[in-house]
């Protein structure tokens, strides 16, 4: 049964010029972009997206980071995405990452880690929703 995902190409991996070696390799693993977009977040909006973490110490670090260029927010489907676009994407940490996963091959560090990836379906749905309305996910 065909699932969606949402995924985020980071500012990072934009500004090395990652994004068309990123999108190959999400193609090529057999995901369908249903929808993607370049924009640029301020850091209130970096803030609500990631409002689960804003307790956490690393929060602002993380907003600031993530407002600081241009992301490829983008919509994902095949059978099965969540779990899959996770094991693509591989370990947080690019060093633990597993040969081949995106983090691997494009990542720099924990916090500069290439590619953002929706862990269930309610993160996915809110993630989704956040960047995307409903006319834009045909």
């Amino acid at each position: 049964m065909s699932q969606r995902t949402f995924s985020i190409i980071k500012p990072d991996a934009v500004k090395k010029g990652y994004t068309a070696a990123i999108l190959a390799e999400i193609e090529k693993a057999g995901f369908k972009i249903v929808a993607i977009k370049k924009i640029g977040l301020t850091k209130d909006q970096a803030a609500g997206f990631y409002y689960v973490h804003s307790e956490r110490g690393f929060f602002d670090e993380l907003t600031t980071f993530m407002s600081s260029g241009a992301i490829f927010p983008m919509v994902l489907e095949k059978d099965n995405a969540i779990a899959d676009f996770r094991k693509l994407m591989g370990a947080t940490d690019p060093a633990k990452a597993d040969e081949g996963t995106l983090r691997k091959l494009f990542a720099s560090s924990i916090g500069e880690n290439a590619v953002h990836g929706s862990d269930a379906e309610e993160t996915a749905a809110f993630e989704i929703g956040y960047f995307f309305t409903g006319y834009e996910l045909k």
